[in-house]
């Protein structure tokens, strides 16, 4: 299932890679890095909430602050840190630490946080039961198969008592790392992005924020179990590649997606299921 995920992820990577470079220009050719700090700063996203908060920042707070902001919306987790790392966007808004620190170690690359914006607290659902304790034995729970989002999905169930994770597993636990599983709770590796569409298929699903809100969920109302925000090292954060953080185009949108106004846009929008994280 793990290298099934990652051939789709190198597919996905390639195809909107090359659309992504075939949208730079009529050459097909610029790129953020090369257009200098008086040019377009263009932004890799998810497209919910990441794209739909830059997009607030564009169209409200941008021209005001002198900065050209261009979103460029990805759906998977891998584009956006690999355009990011050959120049092909300047900077890129969709992750957590412990995902980059993975990415960055499997994949060579070197991208740093900037500024944490917000955190989506990660949730189980279910069209099948209302509750968490209505799961019947050998219930199939489908959760994200790459490694920081599956350790953290095993946490979250963990921490609701749905299971006992073995003592010291951090954040590369996988279903092997399970001490006590009460409830025979079979587990389905799925891609993150997958994870909502299977909710028909299995009894329940662990879905990242952004793709419950993207699918229609309302992660506050919607989850059997919600993470809590308290003390949540999974806030989502503006990156660049190391040596960029001081662009004044970075230095600019950083401010911006920190402001007040950027903060209320959440709260108002989200209503508790994206949380801001300054």
């Amino acid at each position: 299932m793990r290298n099934t995920a990652k051939i789709t992820a190198v597919a996905l990577t390639a195809g909107a890679l090359a659309l992504g470079l075939t949208a730079c220009g009529p050459d097909g050719g610029s790129s953020s890095s090369s257009s200098g700090a008086d040019g377009p700063l263009i932004v890799a996203a998810s497209p919910t909430p990441h794209a739909e908060i830059l997009d607030y920042v564009k169209d409200h707070l941008a021209k005001k602050a002198g900065l050209d902001l261009q979103v460029r919306e990805f759906t998977d987790y891998v584009t956006p840190n690999t355009a990011t790392e050959d120049g092909s966007v300047g900077a890129n808004y969709f992750q957590n630490q412990p995902y980059l620190d993975d990415f960055n170690k499997k994949n060579g690359t070197h991208i740093v946080p900037v500024v944490t914006v917000h955190l989506e607290p990660l949730g189980l659902y279910s069209h099948k039961v209302k509750k968490a304790d209505e799961l019947k034995s050998g219930a199939t729970v489908a959760i994200p198969n790459d490694t920081v989002n599956e350790a953290r999905a095993l946490k979250l169930l963990g921490d609701k008592g749905l299971i006992t994770l073995k003592s010291g597993v951090g954040s590369e636990a996988t279903p092997q790392d399970i001490a006590q599983n009460p409830k025979h709770l079979k587990f389905k590796e799925l891609e993150a992005a997958q994870t909502p569409r299977s909710l028909d298929d299995v009894d329940a699903a662990v879905i990242n924020g952004n793709y419950a809100i993207s699918s229609g969920l309302k992660p506050a109302k919607d989850a059997l179990v919600l993470e809590s925000a308290q003390n949540n090292p999974y806030g989502n954060f503006l990156a660049v590649k190391r040596g960029h953080e001081k662009d004044p185009r970075v230095r600019k949108l950083a401010k911006l997606l920190t402001s007040p106004e950027v903060k209320k846009f959440i709260e108002d929008k989200y209503q508790g299921s994206v949380i801001p994280s300054f």
